[in-house]
């Protein structure tokens, strides 16, 4: 199985966030790989991995990081895939990471989620493929579509709560 998402974190410390995402693309049968290299202890892997993603297969790269945030602008730097950045909770909650992930220069892309936000990485990346792969594009609205039965489910449970003055 060759993957076609990579998923790429500045550190192993960011394990507990991203795990969100590698459960849902494991879950929906998307092949992933995941590493862990530095922006700025790593340079030149990191640069190796985003000239050489296109070769092996991968067509959307998630890249996690926290505090200067580096490594999402340098992948996209050295790439032409699409490159997604989850910016980690840390230092002051995490809005050092995103300000860094989102502010590129222009011709440097990187889509950016919420802090700690992995899963919308994740559900991105599948929407990104989804575009060419009508397998990926069926298990995505069958996703969707969860998405609502659960909240109607939830209402109708809700309707079930009684106070003494709740008037639905």
């Amino acid at each position: 199985m060759t993957p076609i998402v990579s998923i790429i974190m500045g550190s192993t410390s960011d394990m507990p966030v991203m795990e969100k995402a590698m459960q849902f693309l494991n879950d929906q049968k998307i092949p992933f790989e995941v590493n862990a290299l530095s922006a700025h202890r790593t340079p030149d892997a990191v640069e190796d991995f985003a000239r050489s993603a296109e070769g092996r297969g991968i067509r959307v790269i998630i890249a996690a990081a926290g505090m200067a945030a580096a490594l999402p602008g340098v992948i996209a730097a050295s790439t032409t895939l699409p490159v997604i950045g989850v910016p980690i909770k840390g230092m002051l909650d995490g809005l050092d990471a995103m300000l860094s992930i989102i502010q590129m220069p222009p011709g440097i892309p990187v889509a950016t989620v919420g802090v700690n936000g992995a899963m919308n990485a994740a559900i991105l990346a599948m929407e990104m493929l989804a575009l060419t792969d009508n397998d990926i594009a069926a298990r995505l609205k069958d996703y969707k579509a969860g998405l609502g039965a659960k909240i109607e489910k939830a209402n109708r449970e809700l309707a079930e709560v009684r106070y003494d003055f709740k008037c639905n």
